[in-house]
């Protein structure tokens, strides 16, 4: 049974994984890191830059690397134009793989493994789900942060768009109002979020003044 469970793992896997050479454990350079070996039988351990894996000996869950790059997490590119179907079908397998109910005969320190693993996916899909979140996160991995409560960048016509949406949403029984300004959101954060793909397309620096129009918005 839990050999089924670790291939189906494996293969939630699929896309990510490393080649067989580069699998297998080398003799460390001198001044270089020791491998890591498995905190069950002190086996070395294949590198997976951040993925879920197993000990190749004991087949024991090994514990999360930090911090892993969400994009690989979820077999994604790291790009803003990502396929949101795919970003669903791995998250889906990964969070079946790895719930811990699958590691309820597994020793006490798997099982919470398992839970900082799928924790850890959770994040991550959340993350890349979200255009804004989504952008922000290329930005942060490319050096980019952008100051919290900052609008600098942002025109004044945009700037006058959230403040007469603001004034509408205030006034009483205004439905039929609402409808309106809930299409409107629609094609602005559809029109938004495809300056930003074409602004990280042609540099990442300038998609940071769009991404604050996305979070206006997306408010």
């Amino acid at each position: 049974m839990w050999a089924a469970r670790r291939a189906q793992l494996c293969r939630a896997l699929c896309g990510a994984r490393p080649t067989a050479a580069s699998s297998r454990p080398r003799d460390a350079e001198p001044g270089a890191a020791p491998a890591p070996r498995c905190w069950s039988c002190g086996a070395p351990l294949p590198a997976r830059g951040g993925l879920p894996r197993f000990c190749p000996a004991c087949q024991a869950l090994q514990p999360p690397e930090g911090p892993p790059d969400l994009f690989r997490l979820l077999g994604c590119d790291r790009s803003f134009d990502i396929s949101v179907p795919q970003l669903q079908q791995r998250f889906r397998s990964l969070q079946r793989s790895l719930h811990p109910d699958y590691f309820s005969h597994r020793s006490q320190k798997e099982r919470d493994f398992s839970e900082q693993h799928s924790s850890l996916v959770n994040r991550a899909y959340q993350t890349l789900l979200s255009p804004l979140s989504r952008g922000l996160y290329l930005l942060k991995l490319n050096g980019v942060v952008l100051a919290e409560g900052t609008d600098s960048g942002i025109d004044v016509e945009f700037l006058k768009e959230i403040m007469e949406i603001n004034e509408t949403l205030a006034e009483p029984n205004n439905e039929a109002k609402i409808e309106e300004i809930e299409s409107f959101i629609e094609v602005k954060l559809e029109e938004l979020t495809k300056n930003v793909s074409k602004a990280f397309e042609k540099e990442t620096q300038g998609s940071t003044g769009h991404l604050q129009r996305l979070h206006k918005v997306d408010k």
